[in-house]
């Protein structure tokens, strides 16, 4: 099974690399008067908005559809799924680094997502959240290699669900007074201060309920 993780791991590299040259042409063309890139943001036409929007889905299907292949159960095609997110995002940001020298820190401001609307904030949130996903995936696929996993009741899922929705309220409660039709507000927004205690209790909370649920997954297959 644990050749499956490093093929997984290999595959979510090499897609963070292509992942990474895209937004190498795209800043090129949009932030090459400023020498890189930085807020205020350069608001991009529609045509190519809906081309990044596309993109992103489409990285998410490809992540999930491999995890899908990779997984045995639904345990071991979640933690997959979960792993090669992780791995993808944090290598995102290291491929960056190697060819634009960017971002100069890990609390360097980022637009991380589109969809439904732009996620922003520090290159440090996202990663602690991968490093997050990485480490219960692997949890997850050592206690499949052991055998059956208990389910997950519906008390741990409502609580991951919770988590991730603070989460991502920390990443989008600023942005979303900022979005008007012809992106002038967002283009004239530079952002100073990120809700880091909302992202603390959602790791808080997720990582908490999934140690509780994972010890009692342990303790069944004994």
């Amino acid at each position: 099974m644990w050749h499956k993780v490093w093929n997984a791991t290999a595959f979510a590299i090499t897609m963070a690399y292509l992942e990474s040259t895209i937004v190498v042409y795209l800043r090129r063309i949009y932030y090459h008067d400023r020498g890189g890139f930085d807020f205020p943001l350069v608001i991009i036409d529609t045509p190519t908005l809906l081309l990044e929007v596309g993109r992103e889905a489409c990285t998410i299907i490809m992540l999930a559809t491999v995890g899908i292949a990779a997984g045995r159960t639904k345990v071991g095609k979640f933690a997959f799924f979960m792993l090669l997110f992780g791995v993808w995002d944090i290598f995102y940001y290291i491929w960056l680094k190697v060819f634009l020298d960017w971002p100069p820190s890990l609390l360097t401001w980022d637009v991380l997502f589109l969809i439904p609307i732009p996620w922003v904030g520090p290159v440090l949130a996202p990663v602690l959240v991968a490093c997050t996903m990485i480490g219960m995936a692997l949890v997850m696929l050592h206690l499949e290699a052991r055998g059956s996993v208990l389910p997950a009741g519906k008390a741990v899922w409502l609580s991951q669900i919770v988590a991730v929705l603070v989460i991502l309220v920390s990443f989008t409660m600023d942005v979303i007074p900022r979005l008007d039709p012809q992106g002038t507000l967002l283009a004239q927004w530079v952002p100073t201060t990120y809700h880091w205690e909302m992202l603390l209790v959602g790791l808080v909370l997720a990582i908490g309920t999934f140690v509780r649920w994972a010890r009692c997954a342990r303790q069944a297959q004994r």
